[in-house]
């Protein structure tokens, strides 16, 4: 009878860890010392925040840790005291999926030297990079990933809307990807 509890404990565990291992993630980059109220709503409903670089400031970084578990990369116009905090690239699993993210990656077909270097090493199934300030999401079937770049969620740059991505990541699959636009860039939201 204990040997058959102790099976039953095993199983509810595996059930319960198996329940829980989906992760919803916020996505954003190119904030460039800018969050605005509605930013932080959206990442509200999220496990963990992934920005792709260009935070801007300290503060920016604080505020996004001060909200939920932040996995960062710096950008090139992050000064020393980022990049002590941040990395230039991140690779790690989430739930299963093996993730990387550069700041100045590229996307499928023209990324960079580096980027190419670091796929083909890490072979990732979802590489994030920022920078460009252009929105964009790709399955790239040669490397067999998906490729996100989420736009700017600031201020600053030359996009005309401002963007951030959210999506769940579910055992091995990644899902329920939504494109937040937040606005044109010139407007600054309470």
């Amino acid at each position: 009878m204990v040997g058959n509890l102790s099976f039953f404990n095993i199983i509810c565990n595996c059930l319960v860890l198996n329940s829980r291992s989906m992760k919803r993630i916020g996505l954003l980059s190119d904030t460039h010392g800018y969050l605005d109220d509605r930013i932080l709503e959206y990442l509200s409903e999220c496990d963990e925040i992934w920005h792709a670089g260009d935070i801007g400031n300290v503060e920016t970084a604080q505020k996004l840790t001060g909200t939920k578990p932040l996995r960062a990369v710096c950008g090139n116009i992050d000064g020393t005291e980022l990049r002590h905090d941040f990395p230039e690239r991140q690779s790690f699993c989430c739930e299963g999926v093996r993730v990387l993210i550069i700041h100045i990656g590229g996307y499928p077909g023209h990324y960079t030297p580096e980027a190419r270097k670091e796929i083909i090493s890490s072979n990732p199934k979802l590489f994030i990079s920022g920078h460009s300030h252009i929105l964009k999401v790709i399955y790239d079937p040669k490397y067999q990933l998906l490729h996100i770049n989420p736009g700017a969620a600031g201020i600053q740059g030359f996009h005309q809307i401002r963007t951030l991505i959210r999506f769940t990541i579910d055992k091995e699959l990644i899902k329920d990807l939504e494109v937040i636009e937040l606005g044109r860039k010139g407007v600054i939201s309470m």
